[in-house]
């Protein structure tokens, strides 16, 4: 499984970017994009959009994953230079002790500094199994005051990041990092333009990277609204259940996963069978997910103008919204190949085929 580049994932990966702040993992895309696709855009808010163009009157594919990440904003500067902070995104406070943050000002500087945790010696046993909420945490940044904090550059509402780093695992099919959530489903993206290159297609393809998904869907809206495209996928993360923590679902490897639903969209059912066909015509491995906690850039694009036809594909992750998360080759090839072949075949006549399903 070595068809996948490891330098583009480790970009991705390691680029700071939370809801509101996704200008570094942009220009990546944006390189990206520049080498297959044939026009590069913006919507109002920030999302970038690749076109590989098709025929003039072709429909419109979309295919979107976000560019944010969870993460944090300076919230205030205590008089020692403690950094208290707010969550961008969901966070469960035991994730977080002792983690390695990155701390990015408003000219783009990076401060490291650690998160703060108690030692177990003399805590009772209440305080052993309390919970922590994200709020009552602070970042260490090894300074004595407040004067000296700020003389840094760090300003309230400086965006902070897990500084993770991009690992190939042990088994090397096995990748680590952070902001897997989303920036795979980022980079299946610019990988089926890649797919398409030298390849005549109907469809006008494009490729989007949104922006502030983490905190409601909100560049999925405004880019579906760019693009008024005729079928659109949604590329996201969802809950591998492989550890001794969390059993009896999908694993890490397990192939393509068809999203029948989540808590803010329903599959369409003509284009959801047209990809069983597909995966089954490339012996790819279909499994499918139903999460009823948490949504996708689809539970925007589904509802735009009258209604597009929508789907997600999912990649399954380890330690989801955590500094450091785990995902498999495999199953960013199969769900690349799944899309790329879709691409080739989507016209108006496959269009008003699977429209006809549900009618």
């Amino acid at each position: 499984m070595d068809n996948i580049d490891l330098q583009m994932l480790k970009e991705l990966s390691e680029a700071d970017g939370i809801s509101g702040c996704e200008k570094e993992v942009s220009r990546i895309v944006k390189k990206h994009f520049d080498n297959y696709a044939d026009e590069v855009s913006y919507d109002n808010l920030g999302s970038i959009i690749g076109l590989k163009k098709g025929k003039q009157n072709g429909l419109k594919v979309m295919i979107a994953g976000h560019m944010d990440e969870v993460g944090f904003i300076v919230r205030d500067i205590d008089d020692k230079g403690y950094i208290k902070i707010l969550p961008v995104g969901r966070w469960w406070g035991h994730v977080l002790p002792s983690q390695e943050m990155t701390i990015t000002t408003s000219i783009g500087k990076k401060i490291n500094g650690i998160v703060g945790s108690r030692a177990p010696h003399g805590m009772t046993a209440s305080q052993k199994k309390s919970v922590m909420e994200p709020m009552d945490l602070f970042i260490d940044l090894g300074v004595e005051t407040r004067k000296e904090a700020e003389n840094l550059g760090i300003q309230i509402g400086d965006m902070i990041t897990p500084n993770a780093k991009f690992k190939v695992m042990n088994n090397s099919n096995y990748l680590a990092g952070k902001a897997w959530d989303d920036r795979i489903g980022v980079a299946v993206a610019i990988d089926v333009l890649k797919g398409l290159q030298n390849v005549e297609h109907d469809a006008n393809i494009y490729a989007v990277g949104t922006v502030q998904e983490e905190v409601g869907l909100r560049g999925a809206r405004t880019a579906t609204q760019v693009v008024k495209p005729d079928i659109a996928f949604a590329l996201d993360v969802t809950m591998a259940k492989d550890t001794p923590q969390d059993k009896g679902g999908l694993n890490l490897g397990c192939g393509v996963i068809l999203s029948i639903l989540d808590a803010t969209a329903l599959a369409h059912r003509g284009l959801l069978k047209n990809l069983e066909e597909i995966c089954e015509e490339l012996q790819l491995n279909v499994n499918y997910d139903c999460m009823i906690a948490g949504g996708t850039d689809a539970g925007n694009i589904h509802k735009t103008f009258d209604g597009v036809v929508t789907m997600v594909l999912s990649i399954p992750t380890r330690y989801m919204h955590s500094p450091r998360l785990i995902i498999h080759r495999k199953d960013y090839i199969q769900t690349v190949k799944t899309i790329v072949e879709f691409c080739k075949r989507a016209d108006l006549q496959l269009l008003n085929k699977i429209k006809r399903i549900d009618r």
